[in-house]
């Protein structure tokens, strides 16, 4: 799976300063692309929208 130029990455507001972050981006359907940087390239995995906010609420609570 590849993502198109057009995707607009949100970078997290846990990072820092710097490229070494993530990086998510809505996908078609009900898709969330996950990446390590702002690269559509570098793109790591792609999960539903309900999964991701498991996993974002889940470092919520475990910090």
């Amino acid at each position: 799976m590849t993502a198109n130029a057009l995707t607009e990455w949100r970078k997290s507001s846990y990072c820092g300063e710097g490229e070494a972050c993530v990086y998510v981006a809505d996908a078609p359907g009900s898709l969330v692309r996950v990446a390590d940087r702002a690269d559509p390239a570098h793109l790591v995995m792609a999960t539903t929208h309900a999964a991701w906010a498991d996993f974002v609420e889940a470092v919520k609570e475990t910090g």
